[in-house]
């Protein structure tokens, strides 16, 4: 047997505040002007939140109000929950994009250079840099099992405050979960972590019963795996009373692996939010998620994780790898060209396909990108399985 773990964090933690933050601000500007270019971030410590980066856009937004709104929309609605919504201070510092970067992405090299063939090669990535995607047929949702499960735990933590189930805990909270694997398979729950803030003075096995209770059992109730030996740790340092940015200071695009896959694939680097669809960190990461969870369903691999690196200014990505972990179907180089022969991966494309200046972005924001069956995310659409399966020969 050997032990997989993943960590998820609720909406109330400080980094995923930043992160709806960041990306509420997002979905107002593109409200407005579809053509809006942002790169969004926030930071906040104590009772402040700073807001900075670079939107250009043609729409108005009350920034300020933005934010207010979706702090208190999480709960924080006192400073002795940790901060304020209604009283926090405010900082803000957005610039507009760089026109350098804007002439890049504007018009990209292919068109600058003669070589385009095509409208899609007008629009130029906004940054360089390489982005993954992954899927496993382990679970319905094509995302490993831990990740899964943690996000579903700490959902259901966020549910279970809200409705008044526990009505003691407070925003913050984190998830962790560490699956048995046999030959690769998931076969048992080995251990449930849960860290949630409370109102003070609860007893800790009031808490203990109480999440056992109302977050983790039903949540286990959703997996056909052991559960009769899993070890539980909640709250295992004691006290939580003291949390959100009082507790810890949060920052946009820290929590990057809670967003993708849990550790179960390589990352690239960039983070999602706050970013519009031009940059490639995150369109071309949704983008290759759509690839793989369409590839895995076509019977292609079980799992399969694949690479797309960018240049800033350029429309063509500079290269594709695929990794099959030894599960490929057919081919690897079969599947390599089933996927060029059937995904366009140029930006302007991606944008087209996926429709992401109307897709709102704050819901992603929380509990997962992808793996979402509450959200009707385009990127988890399995609309290219039979192209595949026929490009590759299956």
């Amino acid at each position: 047997m050997r032990y997989f773990s993943s960590e998820s964090v609720t909406e109330g933690h400080p980094d995923k505040m930043c992160d709806q933050i960041s990306d509420a601000l997002l979905d107002a500007f593109l409200a407005g002007d579809k053509g809006s270019r942002c790169a969004i971030e926030s930071l906040s410590a104590g009772n402040m939140i700073h807001v900075a980066g670079e939107v250009t856009s043609s729409t108005d937004v009350d920034v300020e109000k933005v934010v207010r709104d979706l702090v208190r929309s999480i709960g924080y609605t006192k400073q002795s929950f940790g901060i304020d919504a209604d009283g926090f201070d405010w900082h803000l510092s957005l610039g507009k994009q760089s026109p350098d970067i804007a002439h890049g992405v504007d018009q990209a090299l292919e068109s600058r250079d003669g070589s385009s063939r095509d409208p899609y090669d007008a629009l130029g990535a906004g940054d360089q840099g390489i982005m993954f995607g992954y899927a496993t047929n382990e679970t319905d949702s094509y995302m490993p099992t831990p990740l899964w499960l943690a996000h579903r735990l700490a959902q259901q933590l966020s549910v279970a405050r809200k409705t008044g189930l526990v009505d003691y805990l407070r925003p913050d909270g984190k998830t962790q979960v560490t699956i048995g694997l046999d030959n690769g398979k998931p076969v048992e729950v080995n251990t449930v972590v849960i860290s949630t803030q409370h109102h003070p003075n609860i007893d800790h096995e009031q808490i203990a019963e109480d999440v056992k209770k109302h977050v983790i059992f039903p949540m286990l109730e959703l997996v056909d795996l052991d559960s009769s030996q899993t070890r539980y740790l909640i709250n295992p340092s004691g006290d939580f009373v003291t949390g959100g940015p009082d507790g810890d200071a949060g920052l946009t695009g820290r929590k990057i692996i809670v967003d993708t896959y849990g550790g179960a694939a390589r990352h690239g680097g960039g983070a999602f939010s706050g970013k519009d669809p031009t940059k490639v960190d995150r369109s071309a990461a949704y983008a290759l998620r759509w690839v793989v969870k369409n590839a895995v369903a076509a019977g292609l691999a079980d799992k399969m994780e694949i690479q797309v690196s960018y240049a800033i200014g350029t429309a063509h990505p500079v290269s594709i790898f695929v990794e099959t972990f030894g599960t490929e179907k057919v081919n690897v180089d079969r599947i390599e060209k089933a996927v060029l022969d059937t995904f366009d991966l140029r930006p302007r494309a991606i944008i087209e396909e996926l429709n992401l200046l109307n897709t709102p972005y704050l819901p992603t924001a929380a509990y997962g990108h992808f793996g979402r069956a509450d959200l009707d995310l385009p990127w988890e659409r399995l609309n290219r399985v039979e192209e595949l399966r026929q490009a590759s020969g299956l």
